[in-house]
């Protein structure tokens, strides 16, 4: 391959709207094909180079890290169609999804019930409980988790 069909790390830069550091990076995580190097030490790639970053991006919309790219482009390195190891990630992605739901509706309930309680509390009540060193007297309520 000639340089003349290959393209600059900036080149690729501007189609993808990816910087050129973040090119660097993925290169460096190996979820880039190898590059070529000029005789001028400058990095070339091919023209593929640009599907592979915009897989790489479809994938992050996702949810997909970068280490479960790195995976299935492994799986498709080997010669293998890597959709069977997408739907297992996938479903890893929502059964995380799901346990973080609920952690936050149990949370959302806590802030209500203190929402709750706290909206019937006097002004004159916390005056007369506070301690000089609280910041807020309601807070100070609230049990300390270490």
């Amino acid at each position: 391959m000639t340089t003349a069909t290959l393209l600059k790390i900036g080149d690729i830069a501007k189609r993808t709207g990816v910087s050129v550091a973040t090119l660097r990076y993925y290169e460096s995580l190996n979820l880039l094909y190898p590059v070529e190097r000029g005789e001028n030490n400058y990095r070339y790639y091919s023209s593929d180079t640009i599907q592979q970053v915009q897989f790489i991006k479809k994938a992050q919309t996702l949810g997909f890290s970068l280490e479960d790219i790195r995976r299935i482009l492994e799986v498709r390195d080997h010669g293998e169609l890597p959709c069977d190891l997408v739907q297992v990630l996938l479903q890893d992605k929502i059964n995380q999804l799901e346990t973080q739901i609920q952690q936050m509706i149990a949370f959302k309930s806590e802030l209500e019930n203190y929402r709750d309680r706290w909206s019937t509390v006097l002004p004159t009540q916390v005056e007369s409980d506070t301690n000089e060193a609280e910041v807020c007297p309601l807070i100070a309520t609230v049990p300390f988790a270490a």
